[in-house]
C-alpha cells in the first residue's frame, strides 16, 4: 500500500497536502518538504480529566544554579544551569559549539557527572579533541549514538546532571519513518529529550545548526521547546566569539559571553570593551565611541563612519552592525534639524569588532560620527556618546545610563555626551558630562570638544 504524505514547512512545522511556493501558515518561501505522514498514536489518557492546583497553593523556591566552570557561559546563562533546564546552541560550522561544550562538561562540578552523546564525531574523535585542549574529564561518560531510544536509555541508566547532544539534527527515533534531520525526527526527538530532561532533573544542552540565513535549522517549534536558546556568533577568520542569549526563561535575554579562540581552547575575555574600540595612534575623523547595553552587561564600541561624494544618481547608505533603515532615519533627522545635507554622499557606518547593536540609544554616537566624517573634524580622544534620536530631533535617554557612564570612566574615558535626562545627580570621579536636548545641540557641541 502506498504510504501518505504531506508537505511540512521547515519553519512553522505546518503540514499541506500539495506542494506550494511559500508556506500557507507562515508564509516562509521555499520550506516545503514532502514527508511521510506517521501512523496516529493510540491516546491512553483519553477522557482522563488532569488535576489543576491553586497557585497560591505552590510553594516557589529559589532556583539552584549549576556553574558550568566557564564564567562567560553562565552570563549568557544568567548565572549558571538549573537543573531540567533544556538549552539549544546553535552557530555556524566550525565556530567552536563543540568546544565550548566539551570543555564546559570537562569543568563543571556536578555529581553523578555528565554525559556528552556524540552523534556527528567517533568517540577517538572526541577524546583526541580532549587532549588537544588539555582536559581532564573526570566523570564524564561518553556516547557515540544517534538512536533516540538508546540515548534515552543510557540517560535513565546513567541518571546524569548534565548531559549535551551533538547534535539535534543527527538523531533519529525508529517510531517514525523519515530520515534524521527532517521536520518530523527532530522535532520528536527534541520533545522526547526535553520532557526526559525535566522529569529526570538533567540540564541538558542541544547542539543545533544553522541555515544560510543564520537562523538555527529545523522547524520554529524547536525554539519554543526549549528553555534557552543561545547563539554562537564571530567570524571564523578571528579569534573572537561571542555567545548570545536570545531567549531564557531563567535568566534576561540579550546576555553576552565573549571568548577568544587559543591553542587549549575557548577562553573568557575580563575586559571585553578592549576587542570593541581601535587602536588609533590619533583621532581620527568619522570615529565615536558608543556606551551600549548588551543585557545587563555595558559595552563600549566603536562607531565609524565614512561619508564621501557619491558617484552614482543613487548614493548608498550601508551599515554593517546597525539597522540600515535607522541610518536612513539618522540621515533625515541630521538634514531637517541640524542641517547637515548628505544627499550627494555615501554613507557608510560600521561598529568595529563585528559587533551587532539593536538597541537605539546608538543614535547619537553614529550621527556625532557621521557630522565627525563628513566635517573631516576628529572627535577628541577620550570621548563617548549615547543616546536615542527622535524623528523631532530631541535626544531621548537610554536605560541604565549611570552603568554606561561607570564602565566608561573605569575604562579611563574624559567626557561623555549624553541625553539630559540621562544627567547623573552624583558626580562621575574622572568624568566631564555633557548633557544635550537636541540633536542640533550635539552637533554644536562637536564643534567645540
Amino acid at each position: 500500500m502506498k504510504r501518505k504524505t504531506a508537505y511540512v514547512c521547515a519553519e512553522c512545522g505546518a503540514s499541506a497536502l500539495q506542494w506550494f511556493g511559500t508556506c500557507p501558515s507562515c508564509q516562509a518561501v521555499g520550506t516545503l518538504a514532502e514527508t511521510a505522514l506517521e501512523k496516529p498514536a493510540q491516546h491512553r489518557y483519553a477522557g482522563r480529566a488532569a488535576q489543576s492546583v491553586a497557585l497560591e497553593a505552590i510553594e516557589a523556591h529559589e532556583l539552584e544554579r549549576i556553574a558550568t566552570g566557564v564564567g562567560e557561559l553562565d552570563r549568557a546563562l544568567g548565572g549558571g544551569l538549573v537543573p531540567g533546564q533544556v538549552s539549544l546552541l546553535g552557530g555556524d560550522p566550525g565556530i567552536g559549539k563543540s568546544t565550548l561544550l566539551l570543555q564546559m562538561v570537562a569543568t563543571v562540578s556536578v555529581s553523578p557527572g555528565a554525559l556528552y552523546v556524540s552523534g556527528e564525531e567517533s568517540a577517538e574523535q572526541v577524546a583526541l579533541r580532549a587532549r588537544r585542549l588539555s582536559l581532564e574529564p573526570a566523570g564524564v561518560r561518553l556516547l557515540a549514538e544517534t538512536q533516540l531510544e538508546r540515548i534515552l536509555a543510557a540517560l535513565d541508566a546513567g541518571k546524569p546532571r548534565v548531559a549535551v547532544i551533538d547534535s539535534i539534527q543527527t538523531l533519529w527515533s525508529e517510531t517514525l519513518q523519515s530520515a534524521p534531520g527532517s521536520v518530523a525526527q527532530v522535532r520528536e526527538c527534541a520533545a522526547q529529550l526535553t520532557r526526559h530532561a525535566k522529569r529526570a532533573g538533567t540540564a541538558l544542552f542541544l547542539i543545533g545548526h544553522v541555515t544560510k540565513e543564520g537562523a538555527i535549522a529545523g522547524p520554529r517549534v524547536l525554539e519554543h521547546i526549549v528553555d534557552t536558546v543561545l547563539y554562537f556568533e564571530g567570524d571564523p577568520h578571528s579569534s573572537f566569539r561571542l555567545v548570545r542569549a536570545v531567549k531564557n526563561r531563567f535568566g534576561a535575554i540579550n546576555e553576552l559571553g565573549v571568548f577568544a579562540m587559543t591553542d587549549k581552547g575557548l577562553r573568557g575575555v575580563a575586559n571585553p570593551s578592549a576587542l570593541f574600540l581601535s587602536q588609533h595612534a590619533r583621532a581620527v575623523p568619522g570615529s565615536c565611541v558608543l556606551a551600549t547595553l548588551e543585557g545587563t552587561r555595558p559595552l563600549l564600541v566603536e562607531i565609524q563612519a565614512l561619508v564621501d561624494a557619491a558617484h552614482s544618481p543613487n548614493p548608498r547608505r550601508l551599515s554593517v552592525g546597525l539597522e540600515q533603515n535607522r541610518l536612513a532615519m539618522l540621515l533625515a533627522v541630521l538634514h531637517r534639524h541640524a542641517g547637515i545635507a548628505t544627499w550627494e554622499q555615501d554613507v557608510f557606518v560600521n561598529a568595529v569588532g563585528g559587533m551587532r547593536i539593536g538597541e537605539p540609544a546608538a543614535d547619537l554616537a553614529v550621527s556625532l560620527a557621521i557630522v565627525s566624517s563628513l566635517t573631516d573634524r576628529a572627535i577628541p580622544e577620550k570621548v563617548l556618546a549615547f543616546g536615542e534620536i527622535g524623528l523631532a530631533g530631541e535626544v531621548r535617554p537610554a536605560p541604565r545610563g549611570q552603568d554606561r557612564l561607570r564602565e566608561a570612566a573605569k575604562l579611563g574615558f574624559e567626557k561623555a555626551v549624553i541625553p539630559k535626562s540621562n544627567l547623573p545627580r552624583g558626580q562621575i570621579a574622572g568624568l566631564e558630562i555633557f548633557a544635550v536636548e537636541r540633536v542640533d545641540q550635539a552637533v554644536q557641541l562637536l564643534r567645540n570638544l
